[in-house]
Order: structure tokens, then sequence, then C-alpha cells
């Protein structure tokens, strides 16, 4: 059997990670990942500079030959079928607003026009990589949420994506259910929980990390920002959980890496409304991300 490799692309509001993908095994060639910081916000040449370099990289240390496609996880609002970004108001990729980003990464990296790129939501890749990763999912319905500068989330039925029906909500997002004074994301995401600590210290922050720095040193008002988000989150979830009477519940993303601050009010939450919905941390959230793009390209 030949075997075919394809482009995993994670793409964030702070950061990309690139690796090849062994399709014919699902499994990613350990050399070839590589990843990046960076400001979105930057023009659209210097960010798609930045792509170029993360990608040429991969496939470099990869020292694999024939790429036959590219699988991207993209934060929405994005067009995943025509490869076109609607991101808005976000602060994250404020130039890319209506432009084709797959037009952008092709020319880009100068290959032909017809050359496979494949766009998928972010939340779904994870929550597809981490069925791939842990088997016994694939009997299972599972709810994976991810938490970075936005939040994500995907509905997963003995492995596949529902986005529709009455079970989950349209689309199968959360970002924009109504919640509190607004929408989930302005309380369960990095500028939610600086908007928290700023209203409890007047103090502005310039992003997540330094927030979780702050906890860890013993920064109360900062602990507390963590556990109200912890809360927050099962508010907004636990609803659909019952809807869509999920077995487990994965938590991915950055923000999951400051778990032990917020996880404790969240089981507390779920434990409360007498849900028996197993909760884990993903450990390895971009590896899963690519995995879970990857497999889109084989279905």
């Amino acid at each position: 059997m030949n075997t075919s490799y394809a482009i995993g692309l994670d793409i964030g509001g702070t950061h990309i990670t690139a690796g090849v993908i062994n399709k014919t095994e699902m499994k990613i060639v350990d050399s070839s990942i590589y990843k990046e910081s960076f400001d979105s916000n930057l023009p659209v040449n210097q960010v798609m500079d930045i792509w170029k370099r993360v990608i040429d990289t991969a496939i470099e240390n990869s020292k694999v030959e024939n790429i036959t496609g590219i699988a991207v996880c993209m934060p929405g609002p994005f067009d995943y079928e025509k490869g076109i970004c609607w991101i808005k108001d976000q602060s994250k990729y404020e130039h890319f607003y209506g432009l084709n980003v797959r037009e952008l990464l092709l020319e880009s990296l100068n290959f032909p026009e017809n050359f496979p790129v494949l766009f998928e939501n972010d939340a779904v890749c994870f929550g597809k990589g981490e069925v791939f990763k842990q088997q016994e999912n694939l009997s299972k319905k599972v709810m994976a949420v991810t938490l970075g500068t936005g939040l994500g989330a995907c509905f997963i039925d003995k492995g596949v994506s529902i986005n529709s029906g009455s079970s989950v909500p349209a689309d199968g997002e959360i970002y924009n259910l109504p919640y509190k004074k607004g929408i989930a994301e302005d309380y369960v995401s990095a500028r939610g929980l600086l908007a928290d600590y700023k209203s409890l210290t007047n103090i502005d922050l310039n992003n997540g990390l330094e927030l979780y720095n702050l906890a860890l040193q013993g920064d109360q008002m900062a602990v507390k920002a963590f556990e109200t988000m912890g809360e927050d989150l099962a508010e907004v979830v636990i609803p659909w959980i019952k809807n869509f009477v999920a077995d487990h519940i994965i938590i991915g993303g950055k923000i999951a890496n400051a778990s032990e601050l917020f996880l404790p009010l969240f089981n507390k939450k779920i434990k409360e409304s007498n849900l028996e919905t197993a909760v884990s941390i993903s450990t390895d959230n971009e590896i899963a991300a690519l995995l879970g793009a990857v497999s889109f390209l084989c279905d």
C-alpha cells in the first residue's frame, strides 16, 4: 500500500502549529511538528509569511516529499467549504474579514490552484482527533469544548460530528449562546477571564498567560477569575450535555492548561446537576486537532 501524507494545520488567534500526517495510518510524523506564536492582527502578508515559514519547516523536518493535501483547523465564523474568513470584532484576524484563505495559502506556498485544501472548525477537529486518540470514544456520545481566545464546541456521536437537529445548538456552536449580559464567549474565553479580573481589581492584563502566572503566585483575584469561568462554563454546557445525552465531555484549548484552577468548580456544578458524564482534560490539544483535521481529508 502506498503511504499518503497530508499537512495538518492548527491555526488559532495567537498560534499556528503544523505537522505532517501519515494518512494511511492516521499518525503524525513526530519530527515534523513545528509551532510559532504570533499576532493574528498583523497585516495579511505578514501573517501569511509566518504561516508559510511554519508549514515549510514542518515539511522539511518530516523528510516527506509526496504531500497530497492540506487540512486546516480554523476558528469561526468561517465559510469552511469556500475557505472564506468571516471573523470580525473578536480581537483576532482583523484584516482577514471576507478574504479567501484557501487562495492565500496556495499562493503563499506556490501550490497549484487545484491542490486539495480543506477547512474545518477548530473545535470539531479537536473533538474528532480526541476520538481517534481514545478509540473507546468511537462508541460514545462526546461533547468537546475548546477554551482559548474564543469558546469552541462540537458534538460527536459514535465518531460522527453532529451540528444540526434538536439535540445540539445551531451549527453545533456554543460561543454565541445568550448568557448573562451577552453571549457565552464574553465570559468563557481569554477575554472573559481578563474582563473579570479587571472588574475585580481595575487592572488591565495583556493576556491569559499573565493571569495564569498571577494565579500560580497566589493572587486570589486571579484565582477567583478562573473559578468563576469554571462555573460559567458549566452553566453554559450543562443544558447541552443533558440534551445531547453526552457520555463524555473533553476540554481542550490553551486555557485547558490551567485546569487545576477552574476544573474543581466546573466538576462541582456538574455533580450538583446529577450528571454522570465523564469529564477529562486533553493532554495534547494540538495533536488531536491535527489528526482530526486530516481525518476529514480521509472521509
